[in-house]
Parts: structure tokens; sequence; C-alpha cells
């Protein structure tokens, strides 16, 4: 569910975006003035915010980019089996299996509270409290 549509020239380092259906977080906006003839373009470096891949885009200045409704919230984990977390909302009670990042592994273990995100339905766990 978007609720908000920025132009190109309007994203800053820290917005984050919809690029090809993925939700990604810009990190460096360089801007082409406009020429007698043409727009100004837009490169846009972004970082994928659930799968951490880099990417660089062009785009003309007036491109418009839906921005990503993010749900930040904190559940309890119930359960850890291989590389998933059962983890129960503290606020609906509702049991979600989540996929435990990398760098998060060796800290999460069962009754550790984490915060998780929902961002456009994908949740991923963001770091333990």
């Amino acid at each position: 569910m978007v609720l908000k549509i920025i132009n190109a020239t309007e994203s800053r380092p820290g917005t984050n975006i919809i690029i090809d259906g993925d939700s990604y977080t810009v990190k460096k906006v360089d801007t082409s003035k406009t020429g007698k003839h043409g727009a100004s373009k837009c490169r846009i470096e972004a970082m994928g915010m659930i799968s951490g891949q880099k990417k660089i885009i062009v785009v003309p200045g007036h491109e418009r980019f839906e921005v990503p409704m993010i749900d930040k919230r904190k559940g309890q984990v119930l359960s850890v089996a291989m590389n998933k977390a059962s983890v129960m909302d503290l606020e609906s009670f509702e049991t979600l299996d989540i996929e435990i990042p990398e760098e998060l592994k060796a800290e999460i273990d069962a009754n550790s509270s984490v915060e998780y995100w929902n961002i456009e339905g994908q949740k991923i766990i963001k770091r333990k409290l």
C-alpha cells in the first residue's frame, strides 16, 4: 500500500523508494542541470532494504517513484529453526515466520525481543532489542 509518490529530483539520501517492485534506500543522488533542449537527469545510487543489493539508475528528473510504507513493530522470538525465526507480534499476538539476517544469526535465540519491519508485505528482522 503506497501512500506517497515523489519526483526523482525530490529524493535525498535516506529516502526510501520502490524501483522495479523492490524497496530501496537512496544512498546518493547526483542531479544534472537542465539543458537547452532537455530535462534534468538524476543518477540515483540505492541499496536494497531486504536484499542488500546496490542499484544505480539514471532517470529524468520528472520520473516519479513510489515511497513504500514501512511498519516498524516489536516481537518476541518463540523458536529458531535453521535460518528462520518464529516471532510473536507483541501488539496483535500473531505468529510470523521470518528469515534471520546473516549478521544477526549469532545474537537471536528463543525468548529474545526483536524489532522487525513490514515493508510492503515483506517482513525482515532489523535488530535485537
